[in-house]
C-alpha cells in the first residue's frame, strides 16, 4: 500500500511539473488545423508569435508579455498562443490542413522580421494588422491587448 501512495505522489509531482513547465514557454505550432478546431470550440482566437533563433527581442516579448499572459487565467480563456520559427524546416499543418513547414508558413504570412505577432480567427484569417518588432515596452502590453481583443471580436462574429 505504501508503494502505491509513493507511486501516486511521484505521478502527481511529474504532472504538476509538466503543467508548470508548459506555462514557461509558448508551444510551437505543429497542427494549426487542430488548434483552430479547439479555438473555435472555445470561441477564442489563435495568437502566433513568429520568432527566430537568437532573437533577443523575441525572448523579451515572450518572457515579459506572452508567458505572463499565458499564466493569467483571464487570458487562458481569451486566446490560444502558439509559436512559429521563421527559419525552421519542421513540419506544420496549416489552418487549411495543408502540410507545410514552419519556414514556408511564415513566408506565406509575410513574417520576415522577428518578433512578429499575428492573431487569427480559428479559421486562420488574420484578425488585424500584425505587431512587428518590439516597440516601447511601456506600450507593448496594450498593443498586444488590442490585437487580442480584435481577434476575440472577429472570432465571435463568425
Amino acid at each position: 500500500m505504501k508503494k502505491a501512495y509513493t507511486y501516486l505522489i511521484i505521478c502527481l509531482a511529474l504532472f504538476v511539473n509538466t503543467a508548470i513547465a508548459k506555462t514557461d514557454t509558448i508551444v510551437y505550432a505543429t497542427d494549426l488545423q487542430k488548434d483552430g478546431r479547439i479555438a473555435a470550440q472555445n470561441h477564442v482566437p489563435v495568437l502566433i508569435i513568429f520568432t527566430s533563433p537568437d532573437c533577443h527581442y523575441c525572448e523579451r516579448v515572450m518572457n515579459n508579455f506572452l508567458i505572463p499572459m499565458q499564466r493569467n487565467p483571464e487570458y487562458t480563456h481569451k486566446v490560444m498562443m502558439r509559436r512559429v520559427e521563421i527559419n525552421n524546416a519542421s513540419k506544420l499543418i496549416g489552418f487549411d490542413g495543408a502540410v507545410t513547414t514552419q519556414q514556408a508558413y511564415a513566408a506565406t504570412q509575410k513574417a520576415r522580421f522577428t518578433p512578429t505577432v499575428i492573431v487569427y480567427t480559428p479559421d486562420g484569417t488574420a484578425a488585424a494588422d500584425p505587431l512587428v518588432g518590439l516597440g516601447p515596452e511601456e506600450y507593448y502590453g496594450s498593443y498586444l491587448d488590442g490585437l487580442i481583443d480584435a481577434g476575440v471580436t472577429k472570432t465571435n462574429q463568425h
